[in-house]
């Protein structure tokens, strides 16, 4: 595949003519060598604006991974004490930043050169309809954005140093943008050449799924607004809704191939530094949701006879918990499952769980990382515990076909519990230990999802609960979006028994949708003890008081945005933390409070158990570069977020 990244050298010569100009094309002197506008032509500039959005593994390292992931609980804090502790790292932030500021100086020359071109005659019979397009992916850009640091100038990276508008503004204005260009694509112009599709990376062209991808949007942009400004969110969703033209089938999903390689395309998740274990809270999501047991999934995701058997027997019974080890692991979390190692596999899962993460011990999916230049390969599953009297002696164990998160927190004296459990995701330490991210997503030929056909029903599921006007009722929305994700998987031979299920999971959250009866307080559970004896304990499920104050567990909207959340896994991080900035949904477990977290002031020991926005990053703070080249620009930008220019600061469509 063509390197889009060196494709058109001609494309940055010509951008300062662009950003700097307000003269016609017509009207600047012209080189022999210089680009005329048939050379230079609008989808060069949306190509190279949604490959650069793409992020190269540089940007991805420290804006996809150790930030979106880490604040959207799918895959456990890449490093493990940074963003899900509140901090940050300057540079990491100015990355992001920049590589995105680029992204939209890309699309704004595009759509100055549609411009341009309509005004003196150049244009093709389709520039039009790319002038939309690239409206429709600025105003991605500008909410993407948005979402991570508050307010951004809707006027801005054009050369100049901008304004920068409030957080409301940006939205009004971009939910706007998309209402327009959705409204202005004319799907039935002809795109007279085959040449023209191959500069769309996401869709090669095809007029009508980039008008489905705006409505689909404004669907998503609307429902942000729900808690802050409903009747905003309600006319604008109620409109998008009123076009029942959507993504929604698994074909036209947003994506965008990724290519091997140190590229833009390259894939998000190809460090090998990283070994992206599952995370605490998708964990407890999907333990015990759905009814479809693990025996029945092992043939298909164990392939080795041998280890097929040995998977069998480690299958534990439905209410069990683990080792119960408080010595070793912590009790410092309001995650009740933290005290215990799980010796064994789950009785029974969410069925994406096993086509998303390998099991230990399986080597049939299991990413051979690290690997090269970051380490020797070690897909070995044994390891140590400290003993009990935590101090040097280690007891041995073996992992395989166990099933264990990693937890993000401060460990303190805890952090040798398991042999390298600090630095157990830096470089060259082993693998094999916890359910991490297959070798699929290591390889970089997958797509990365911007926007799959499971959201917008899990949002037309959402709009419907609210009482607001939709093409679809809000079951059949529910269950659609399920179903979706389910054939996304290659899992979709347990669709029907999985929406029927009454089992709750780990938190207290059910599938079916007519099962709405609320969980007790908790369960009786079976444990092993320290002297190997099996006890029986009573697990409480855990509270979460950013909802409804913690009355609710198992009601409508708690089932759609825990089944939104999994779906979205492992390619849309930002939207599963968005979400639960928005609503506080699904239960965000508090990270591990072994010893002090300077940058988290309000966890304490005395409160540890209480779910708050205080304990949970909101914003990612804005790179000192901005302030560095443009202060007045920083400084408003500051005054409209409405507080400090900080991690722990809510942006203003969030929960309050």
């Amino acid at each position: 595949m063509k390197n889009r990244n060196i494709k058109y050298p001609v494309l940055y010569a010509l951008l300062p003519v662009l950003l700097f100009s307000c003269k016609k094309f017509s009207e600047v002197n012209q080189d022999p060598t210089a680009a005329t506008t048939d050379q230079v032509q609008t989808e060069y500039f949306i190509d190279n604006s949604i490959t650069t959005a793409q992020q190269n593994p540089g940007v991805s390292e420290r804006g996809f991974i150790l930030y979106w992931a880490a604040a959207g609980h799918q895959i456990s804090d890449a490093d493990g004490a940074t963003f899900s502790w509140g901090s940050y790292n300057d540079e990491w932030i100015g990355e992001y930043y920049g590589n995105q500021a680029n992204a939209l100086s890309y699309i704004n020359s595009a759509i100055t050169v549609a411009q341009q071109q309509e005004a003196v005659g150049t244009a093709k019979l389709y520039t039009k309809n790319l002038y939309w397009i690239a409206r429709i992916w600025r105003a991605y850009l500008l909410t993407e954005m948005s979402d991570c640091f508050g307010p951004m100038p809707i006027n801005g990276f054009q050369g100049v140093n901008p304004t920068f508008s409030d957080v409301k503004t940006v939205y009004y204005y971009a939910l706007n943008e998309l209402d327009s260009a959705s409204a202005g694509i004319d799907v039935s112009v002809d795109a007279a050449s085959s040449d023209l599709a191959k500069e769309d990376p996401a869709y090669g062209y095809n007029w009508l799924s980039w008008q489905q991808y705006a409505n689909s949007m404004r669907l998503r942009l609307a429902m942000r607004l729900s808690e802050v400004d409903p009747d905003k969110a309600k006319a604008e969703f109620e409109a998008a809704a009123a076009t029942n033209n959507f993504i929604t089938d698994n074909a036209t999903n947003f994506g965008v191939q990724e290519v091997p390689g140190y590229n833009n395309l390259s894939g998000v998740y190809t460090r090998c530094w990283y070994l992206a274990p599952i995370a605490v809270t998708l964990n407890n999501l999907m333990v015990n949701l759905g009814g479809v047991s693990t025996s029945s999934q092992l043939p298909n995701v164990v392939t080795d006879q041998n280890n097929l058997a040995l998977a069998q027997s480690k299958i534990k019974a439905a209410n069990y918990v683990g080792q119960y080890l408080p010595v070793q692991f912590t009790t410092m979390t309001n995650n009740p499952y933290a005290p215990y190692y799980f010796d064994g596999l789950p009785n029974t899962i969410d069925p994406r769980a096993f086509q998303i993460f390998y099991i230990p011990g399986n080597s049939a999916n299991a990413a051979l990382y690290p690997s090269g230049t970051c380490g020797a390969i070690d897909p070995g599953t044994t390891d140590t515990f400290k003993l009990a009297d935590g101090k040097t002696n280690f007891k041995p164990f073996d992992a395989a076909f166990t099933w264990n998160p990693m937890p993000d927190g401060n460990w303190g004296a805890k952090g040798g519990v398991i042999n390298n459990l600090n630095s157990i995701l830096n470089i060259g330490v082993s693998n094999g230990k916890v359910p991490s991210l297959q070798q699929k997503f290591r390889t970089q030929t997958a797509k990365r999802i911007f926007f799959g056909a499971w959201e917008t029903y899990f949002l037309l599921a959402e709009g419907a609960v609210r009482g607001w006007t939709t093409p679809i009722d809000a079951q059949t929305a529910y269950e659609t979006g399920i179903s979706r994700s389910f054939d996304y998987w290659g899992v979709s031979g347990y669709t029907a028994s999985y929406i029927a299920s009454t089992d709750y999971n780990r938190v207290g959250t059910s599938v079916a949708w007519t099962h709405t009866t609320e969980p007790a307080a908790g369960f009786t559970a079976s444990y092993i003890d320290g002297t190997n004896a099996v006890a029986d304990t009573t697990i409480k499920y855990p509270t979460n008081n950013l909802y409804k104050n913690g009355s609710l567990k198992n009601d409508a909207l708690t089932k759609i945005i825990t089944q939104k959340f999994i779906a979205q896994t492992p390619w849309l991080p930002l939207e599963t933390w968005s979400d639960h900035r928005r609503l506080g949904l699904p239960f965000f477990e508090n990270v591990v409070l072994e010893s002090p977290i300077s940058t988290l002031p309000a966890l304490t020991s005395g409160n540890f158990n209480t779910a708050s926005q205080q304990f949970l990053p909101q914003r990612m703070k804005y790179p000192s570069s901005l302030s560095n080249s443009n202060v007045n620009g920083y400084n408003a930008a500051v005054s409209a977020l409405g507080g400090a220019d900080a991690v722990l600061t809510p942006i203003w469509w969030a929960q309050h």
